[in-house]
């Protein structure tokens, strides 16, 4: 069953998908945020994933004064499904199919409303199995790719390579794409960018 009235928001790694997202958010546009599942997802199955990675990815938590809580430290998790894609797919076994089911279900509720709304997804392309036929890319440069994980993120260049070549090379989401924002200069000319878009390129859903 299609999603007639869902946009599928994505794009590369820092790619600037996620500032898009929030300005659609101040324009008034519902957007389901995969990240945000996914870490609900993450945290509901804690205990399998630290019985398929090991409890090196544990960290502790103080929830209170007198309570000390384990819980799952995501950056050492994705050095470690980064660094090894049989391991990135072992996580993604355990958790997809979860993260499916719970954004299908946040855009049911969107369907009923008869309006556009987002659905940012950021392996929307690689997995290709949601259903929702129109797509909005947000892309930018490998330069700037890289520039902005070591900024943001302090990763060096080889972690940097490492995060942008775990997913599809921009070149082929750009093929894919329904619309393609451009994400190379000031967040001034991304706003026009997404205003232009909105104005004159959003699908009559």
């Amino acid at each position: 069953m299609i999603l007639k009235h869902a946009i599928a928001l994505s794009g590369g790694i820092a790619s600037g998908k996620s500032t898009v997202a929030s300005l659609l958010k101040l324009y008034g546009y519902r957007v389901i945020c995969a990240d945000t599942i996914a870490h609900s997802v993450l945290d509901a199955n804690a205990e399998e994933v630290v019985e398929a990675f090991g409890e090196g990815i544990l960290e502790q938590n103080c929830v209170s004064c007198d309570s000390i809580k384990f819980v799952i430290n995501r950056k050492k998790l994705g050095a470690i499904v980064f660094a090894d894609s049989k391991k990135r797919e072992k996580l993604e076994q355990i958790l997809h199919s979860k993260i499916k089911a719970e954004i299908l279900k946040e855009a049911q509720k969107e369907e009923r409303k008869g309006i556009p709304y987002f659905v940012d997804i950021p392996l929307f392309f690689e997995k290709n199995c949601y259903p929702i036929a129109h797509s909005l890319l947000i892309a930018t440069t490998q330069e700037l790719q890289i520039a902005r994980l070591k900024a943001r993120n302090g990763f060096n260049a080889a972690e940097a390579m490492q995060r942008i070549n775990a997913q599809m090379p921009l070149e082929k989401k750009r093929a894919m794409a329904s619309f393609v924002i451009e994400n190379c200069g000031s967040l001034e000319s991304l706003q026009q960018a997404l205003e232009h878009y909105l104005q004159h390129h959003l699908p009559k859903l």
